[in-house]
């Protein structure tokens, strides 16, 4: 293990191999930590990183997911798109989001999220803003490729910054609350929709006016950022030096194994040598698509129950806020139970009901069941996509594997929008039944696998806890002694 230097310089060594004594005792766990110290810190970064990113990553929503509002408002008669070139357009995102996100991902860790990720917003919010001046479908399919560059790396990146404030059991309920920005995002994209389509004079074309609303907002937002976020919480310069060691004991007791490590690209891919991370790359594959179809096409489903451009936008807003809702219940009820893989599990079961519900019934006749449907739709994606990324992470003690599989699993998820935005076909309209069930596929097949994994790491630390003569879990293990993930014998899954 690679030693580290710690913001007062002093040097951290390589702890001694973790032995477990004849009482079944771990060594070096007396010490414990200043309770109200620790909340007092852990305060200080719900209020002063949290709201931040959350601010980010609903602009960052917004401007992925506007093309679906835009769409009901004409851009698709503005811009002259035929047949399949709208979803063209949507697809062609994906694959500079999935090439480019691991090379961002890496250059956050080397240079800092907090210089990164505002970078990368200012990026993104200036694409969206050129989408003011598009007025052909080769300039909107070109502004949409760097779009998806700019985008990519950014959720994964969060996510590891976030770990590197958090312990493990905290970080499912401050996800939650970040993530919690798209679903708000797309509720309020729908009001912003619903105001901005209105405005019938002026220069432009309605839909327009939403681009360059935010678009510009996201420029505006993207520099406070630069300035704003500290690069972790031992280097955050709004702590005292002893609130930067709590800080740093944090980190090493329970979620990082050498705390501010330096990144091993050759070390860091071997994350991808165990079985279950491929697991989890087939369950965020299966994620993706009721993921993606459900962002990208809600507005178009619910246009289905027979409303107007300006009401489907509008009754878009209930079932964001609500999934947004279910994903904060489900993430605390994770903290607060240590579980993750139920979780997960109960919202692919979400999703399936509410596609299965909306194929099978005739939406016109049973308006009210159609429009819960749409709900259970929301509940199904929001929660899966923060427990996954927070249930792979809360397993891996090395910063660099961390950054790297977050940086291709998440990325992986959204490249499922190549399969969502080409099911939703032009001539299955107005029912879009073949899309509907290939979406319940994916979403039955994610729950079983997320079953099966989750049932497995329970057997696995069964398995250790006998062979050790001991009863653990993981939270008992200091993530100091984890930089080797599951070949150490000290290692228990957190499920």
């Amino acid at each position: 293990m690679a030693d580290t230097t710690f913001a007062t310089d002093s040097t951290i060594e390589k702890p001694p191999p973790l032995q477990i004594d004849e009482d079944g005792q771990l060594p070096g766990l007396g010490q414990s930590l200043d309770s109200a110290a620790e909340r007092s810190l852990v305060w200080k970064f719900d209020l002063r990183i949290l709201p931040v990113l959350a601010v980010m990553y609903l602009f960052n929503s917004l401007d992925k997911s506007n093309l679906g509002n835009a769409k009901t408002a004409g851009l698709e008669e503005t811009l002259n798109l035929k047949g399949n070139q709208y979803n063209l357009i949507l697809s062609i995102f994906f694959i500079p989001y999935v090439l480019t996100a691991p090379f961002l991902g890496i250059a956050g860790k080397v240079y800092g999220p907090n210089r990164v990720l505002p970078c990368m917003m200012l990026t993104f919010g200036l694409c969206t803003l050129l989408v003011v001046a598009v007025f052909n479908f080769g300039g909107l399919l070109a502004i949409r490729w760097f779009l998806g560059m700019a985008e990519s790396a950014f959720f994964p990146l969060v996510i590891y910054y976030l770990t590197t404030f958090y312990r493990r059991g905290e970080l499912a309920r401050r996800l939650a609350i970040f993530y919690a920005g798209q679903s708000i995002a797309s509720a309020f994209s729908g009001l912003l929709s619903f105001g901005v389509f209105r405005i019938n004079s002026g220069p432009l074309a309605s839909w327009r006016y939403l681009f360059l609303i935010e678009g510009s907002g996201t420029i505006l937002f993207a520099i406070f950022a630069l300035w704003y976020l500290p690069r972790s919480s031992t280097q955050a310069s709004f702590l005292s030096d002893e609130e930067k060691s709590l800080a740093y004991t944090r980190m090493q007791l329970d979620s990082s194994a050498v705390v501010d490590e330096k990144i091993n690209i050759r070390e860091s891919l071997t994350i991808f040598k165990h079985p279950t991370t491929w697991a989890i790359l087939a369950i965020q594959i299966c994620l993706g698509v009721p993921l993606q179809s459900v962002q990208l096409f809600l507005p178009v489903i619910i246009s289905r129950l027979g409303y107007d451009t300006v009401k489907t936008n509008l009754y878009t807003v209930a079932p964001n806020v609500s999934g947004a809702a279910m994903l904060l219940i489900l993430a605390f009820a994770s903290d607060w139970t240590r579980w993750r893989f139920p979780f997960v599990a109960l919202g692919f079961l979400f999703t399936f009901i509410g596609m299965v519900i909306y194929v099978a019934i005739d939406v016109e006749r049973d308006i009210n069941v159609a429009y819960f449907a749409s709900f259970m739709m929301t509940w199904g994606t929001s929660a899966p996509s923060v427990l996954l990324d927070v249930w792979y992470n809360n397993n891996i003690a090395s910063e660099g594997k961390r950054v790297v599989l977050t940086s291709i699993a998440v990325p992986l998820a959204n490249l499922m929008g190549l399969v969502s935005s080409n099911i939703f076909r032009a001539q299955d309209a107005p029912k879009y039944i073949p899309a509907l069930i290939t979406t319940a596929a994916f979403g039955g097949v994610g729950m079983v696998l997320t079953i099966a994994l989750g049932v497995w790491m329970v057997y696995d630390n069964r398995r250790r806890d006998a062979a050790q003569g001991v009863s653990l879990r993981a939270r008992d293990i200091p993530t100091e002694y984890l930089k080797a993930g599951p070949e150490s014998l000290s290692f228990r899954w957190f499920y």
